[in-house]
Formats: C-alpha cells, structure tokens, sequence
C-alpha cells in the first residue's frame, strides 16, 4: 500500500488539529470559567449562574466531548495518511 501524504503533511495536520483542541480547552476553562465569569454570571442556566455553571460542570461537558471529536478526528486523519490500524 502506497502512502497518501508524507510524513511531514501528517504531523502537520497532526499539530493543527491538536492545537485547535487545546485552543479550545483554554478558552473552556480559563476565558469562560475564570476570566468572563463575572460577566456570564448574568445568565442563568438551570438556576445556576452561567459563570458558576462554566466553572464546575460545562467545562467537564466540553472536555468530554472534546475527547470524542479529537479521537474521531484522529482516526479520519491516520485514515486519510494511510496510517491507521485495523
């Protein structure tokens, strides 16, 4: 079987996909859950502050869900790089 791309186009693709995921926890955690908290505070969601709720149960949620689409997402990639296992 022939490679689909070299080694340097999947580590490449790799490293994007790994660095949007890690954009996207720290925005999660430390945007939503510390710095905007006070502003989010003003919504409410399911009686609970939206800050709050960010804090100690929504970013456990995005991580979760971040765990899936980032491990999807690597499988369509060592797929399309002919890396994958079977």
């Amino acid at each position: 079987m022939q490679p689909k791309g070299t080694a340097a186009e999947y580590w490449k693709a790799n490293l994007r996909l790994l660095g949007i995921s890690l954009a996207i926890w720290f925005a999660v955690s430390y945007v939503f859950g510390i710095m905007l908290v006070d502003v989010l505070n003003k919504f409410h969601l399911g009686g609970y502050p939206l800050g709050f709720w960010f804090a100690q149960q929504g970013s456990i949620y995005v991580f979760v869900i971040l765990i899936f689409v980032y491990a999807k997402n690597m499988d369509k990639l060592d797929r399309k790089f002919d890396v994958h296992e079977d």
